[in-house]
């Protein structure tokens, strides 16, 4: 099959003008201009749209919220997934970690962040991938400061049921909560409590961490593991150089949302990959009053971006970094490709290139003449998981 007349964003440019081949599930063809004629050769004629390859999520929050999508309204998980499924398809992502907690804030601790909840949301992801339509993979959140977390993240990790492990730390006072009257304000209001409650329990929780040292020997087991399991291993929240070399010596190869310059900028000069949130771009700022994302590409310092909380912001910020001159747009759709596949150790995707998988998005739209970036049609393996009536429309008139 050939998807013809389009723009393609490759790994080194822009090609105004061409067309790709799939076959068996991978590119095995691209060419500038029209599509060959070739006997047996169906074309699909896609002009005004561009390909970028397939985007690829390693950081998302969202399934909880579908799980529960008001307090204590709780949803089957395989409902859920398939509900957020749907939404990475129609956002042009084919690759996605759903991002599962395992935490012990007592503030924000749900039963959704239950080390056995947490473990049957893993599993259900587990069941459910094959019936997905996006390659739906786990990102373990550890939360450090967890003693439970251990055994059950050992047991995950030897069962083969978790795909990503990064290492967290919400303690207040440091990493993104470096403001403690800031995080207990805004704990307060996401979850619709008094101030000074918040600011009891919020002092609490320092006091029991400081009066239980974190067990490092137990969290080099659980990053020993993933090592040898060959999977990537994320730090969480970095805010000085001294955290990034710490997660870097326990095989961290990825530094998510680092907080600080400092922290972003240690972790590229160790040549980690660092990662920040595609709404933090999209917005130009963190919410919790951190890192710009724009001011650390700007630097040089990001070479990836995640959805975070929106799945759609991945599309919209890299394309808005090129319309700003951030970027050329070939080198900033690599931020949620290309550059994300090599993080978390994915050779065979994140590219329109000749014999990788045929995952990709066409998009349509021009941030030039104010035209919001819709995706049209979303391609897994060489298969349309997500088309929308104008590329359906060509498709059935074929």
């Amino acid at each position: 099959m050939w998807l013809s007349d389009l723009k393609l964003v490759l790994p080194d440019r822009v090609l105004e003008h061409g067309s790709i081949h799939i076959e068996g599930g991978l590119i095995t063809e691209i060419v500038e201009g029209p599509a060959p004629q070739r006997n047996g050769s169906a074309a699909w004629q896609m002009h005004g749209l561009t390909a970028i390859p397939g985007i690829i999520d390693m950081h998302g929050d969202m399934l909880e919220r579908e799980i529960e999508p008001r307090p204590k309204a709780y949803l089957p998980y395989d409902l859920a997934l398939h509900e957020l499924d749907k939404k990475l398809a129609g956002s042009g992502v084919t690759t996605a970690y759903a991002a599962i907690s395992f935490s012990e804030i007592s503030i924000v601790r749900t039963s959704l962040r239950r080390e056995d909840t947490a473990r049957a949301i893993v599993q259900a992801i587990h069941d459910e991938r094959p019936a997905l339509l996006v390659d739906m993979r786990v990102h373990a959140r550890f939360e450090v400061t967890n003693p439970n977390a251990p055994p059950m993240l050992l047991g995950l990790l030897k069962d083969d049921l978790v795909d990503l492990v990064s290492l967290n730390d919400h303690t207040p006072g440091q990493g993104q909560y470096r403001d403690v009257e800031a995080y207990v304000a805004m704990m307060a209001d996401w979850r619709k409590i008094s101030a000074d409650y918040a600011g009891e329990v919020t002092r609490e929780r320092i006091n029991q961490i400081r009066s239980s040292p974190i067990a490092w020997e137990v969290i080099q087991q659980v990053t020993e593991l993933a090592r040898a399991k060959g999977l990537p291993i994320a730090s969480h929240d970095d805010d000085t150089a001294e955290k990034v070399a710490l997660m870097e010596s326990l095989g961290g190869n990825i530094s998510e949302f680092p907080v600080t310059m400092e922290a972003a900028q240690e972790a590229r000069r160790r040549n980690m990959h660092v990662a920040m949130g595609a709404p933090n771009a999209l917005r130009g700022l963190s919410t919790s009053g951190n890192l710009s994302a724009r001011d650390a590409i700007a630097a040089g310092v990001v070479d990836l971006l995640a959805a975070d909380y929106h799945p759609g912001a991945l599309l919209q910020a890299a394309y808005l970094l090129a319309h700003d001159g951030v970027l050329p747009l070939h080198e900033a759709i690599k931020l949620i490709t290309t550059n994300v596949a090599d993080a978390v150790h994915m050779p065979d995707k994140g590219a329109l290139v000749v014999g990788k998988r045929a995952d990709l998005a066409l998009v349509d739209g021009d941030l030039a003449t104010g035209q919001r970036l819709r995706v049209r049609a979303t391609f897994r393996d060489g298969h349309p998981i997500f088309l929308d009536k104008r590329v359906a429309a060509h498709v059935f008139a074929a």
